[in-house]
C-alpha cells in the first residue's frame, strides 16, 4: 500500500482557498483547481516507489489484479480528482469511446502534438464522470426542456434573444436545442457581445432563477457561453450528493469543493467560458441534444457502511464510509485497485495515517482495514 503524494493543477478557475482549507496548509495566494490521484501520465501521483505510473506499469497484474488488466489493459481505469471551483469551468462535452478513438486518430494522423493547445483529443478514451460535493456545490448539467429555456430567455426582455425563443417554441426539442446552440456559438462576436451584455444586466436586476447567469457573465463578459448556459439544467448540490456526466451532456462546474472520479481521460471538448481551445463545430458534432433531468445522484447504503454512489460505467466505482466514535474497523479488502481518500476527520488505513486531503492506493488484492473518526471514500472499478 502507497501513500499518494498528488499534483494540485494551478488553472486560472480554481479557488485559492478551498483545498488548502482541506489540507490545513496555508494558501499560496494562487488558485488551486484540481488534485490528481492516479496514474494519469499527465500528472500522476507519486509513491515512495516511483510514479504511480511508473508501479503499475512494472507488474500491472500485481498492482492491478488480473481481472482489471483483462478487461480494461495495464492500466488505472480511472482518475480521482479533489476539484475546487472558485470561477465558473469551461462549458464543454466529453466525447464516447468511439468518438474518442476516431478524434484521436485523426490528430495523430495529422501531426498535431499531443500537448498543443488546439488539440482535442489527447487520448483514446472516453470520459464519464461524477462529482461528489464536499460543500455545497453549483453546476449546469444537460439541457432543459426547450419551453423551459424559451422562458428563461423571455424572461429577460432583451429583443435580440426572441429570435431564440421563437425557435426554441416551434421546433421539435432536438431540433430547436441543435439550431439555437448553433446560433448562438456562430453568431457575430460583436452582436452576440451587446446581447450577452444586455442579458448579464436583466439577470443581475432580476436575481433569483437567473442570478447564476449573471455570476458567469461577471467571470465571461461578452461570451456567449453565457446565452448557451441558459439552455442547461442549473443545479445546486448539497454535501454528499452527487451528479453523473455521461458523453455528449453539456455542463460546466461554477463553484464549490467535490471528489471528482472519471474514467482515466483528458478529452474535452470546449465551446464557451474559457481562455483555452474552442472547437465550436466538433463539439457540435458531439453534443446530444436531448433534453434532460440532471439526476442528483444520492450514496445507497449497505449493511457494512458502505455508501455508494451508482452508476452506468464500469471503469469506476465511488463509494464512501462515513465513521463515527467507536465503530468497529472495516475491512475494505478488494481484489480490484483502489485509492482511498480522507475527506473529514482522522482515519487509518492500514499502516497509514490519513486527514482531509490525503490518499493511499491499494493494490489489488491488498489486506486493508480502515478505522478511526472521519469520511474515507474509495475509488475503484465495478467488479
Amino acid at each position: 500500500m502507497d501513500r499518494l503524494d498528488n499534483t494540485i493543477r494551478p488553472y486560472a478557475w480554481g479557488s485559492t482557498t478551498a483545498i488548502p482549507e482541506l489540507l490545513g496548509v496555508e494558501p499560496t495566494g494562487e488558485p488551486q483547481a484540481e488534485m490528481w490521484m492516479g496514474a494519469h501520465p499527465g500528472a500522476p501521483s507519486r509513491t515512495g516507489r516511483g510514479t504511480l505510473l511508473e508501479v503499475i506499469e512494472a507488474d500491472p497484474e500485481r498492482e492491478l489484479g488480473p481481472e482489471a488488466v483483462a478487461r480494461f489493459g495495464p492500466r488505472l481505469p480511472f482518475l480521482l480528482k479533489i476539484l475546487a471551483a472558485g470561477a465558473p469551468l469551461s462549458l464543454q462535452v466529453h466525447p464516447d469511446l468511439d468518438q474518442a478513438r476516431h478524434g484521436y486518430a485523426d490528430e495523430e494522423r495529422r501531426g498535431v502534438p499531443v500537448d498543443a493547445p488546439h488539440r482535442n483529443y489527447k487520448d483514446a478514451n472516453h470520459k464519464p464522470e461524477l462529482i461528489c460535493a464536499l460543500t455545497e456545490f453549483d453546476g449546469l448539467c444537460g439541457f432543459r426542456d426547450p419551453l423551459r429555456a424559451a422562458g428563461l430567455l423571455d424572461g429577460l426582455g432583451v429583443d435580440s434573444l426572441k429570435p431564440y425563443v421563437d425557435l426554441l417554441h416551434a421546433r421539435p426539442e432536438d431540433a430547436a436545442l441543435r439550431e439555437v446552440l448553433t446560433a448562438v456559438l456562430t453568431a457575430d462576436r460583436e452582436e452576440m457581445s451587446r446581447t450577452v451584455a444586455a442579458a448579464a444586466a436583466a439577470c443581475t436586476r432580476l436575481g433569483g432563477a437567473y442570478a447564476p447567469y449573471a455570476g458567469i457573465a461577471h467571470h465571461y463578459p461578452g461570451d456567449p457561453g453565457v446565452i448557451a448556459a441558459m439552455l442547461l439544467n442549473h443545479v445546486r448540490l448539497q454535501p454528499g450528493e452527487a451528479l453523473y456526466l455521461g458523453a455528449g451532456a453539456p455542463h460546466a462546474y461554477l463553484a464549490g469543493l467535490g471528489v471528482e472520479i472519471m474514467a482515466n481521460s483528458d478529452n474535452v471538448l470546449r465551446c464557451g467560458l474559457t481562455p483555452k481551445h474552442v472547437d465550436v463545430p466538433e463539439l457540435l458534432r458531439v453534443v446530444r441534444f436531448e433534453p434532460s433531468d440532471p439526476g442528483v445522484l444520492r450514496p445507497e447504503a449497505s449493511s457494512d457502511g458502505e455508501e455508494v454512489y451508482e452508476t452506468p460505467t464500469d471503469e469506476f466505482r465511488l463509494s464512501r464510509y462515513v465513521l463515527p466514535e467507536g465503530a468497529p474497523a472495516h475491512d475494505l479488502t478488494l481484489t480490484t485497485p483502489q485509492i482511498l481518500l480522507c475527506t473529514a476527520g482522522a482515519v487509518r488505513a492500514g499502516d497509514h495515517e490519513l486527514t482531509p486531503g490525503r490518499s493511499v492506493f491499494v493494490p489489488a488484492g491488498e489486506k486493508v482495514r480502515v478505522s478511526g473518526v472521519g469520511t474515507v471514500f474509495r475509488a475503484t472499478i465495478v467488479a
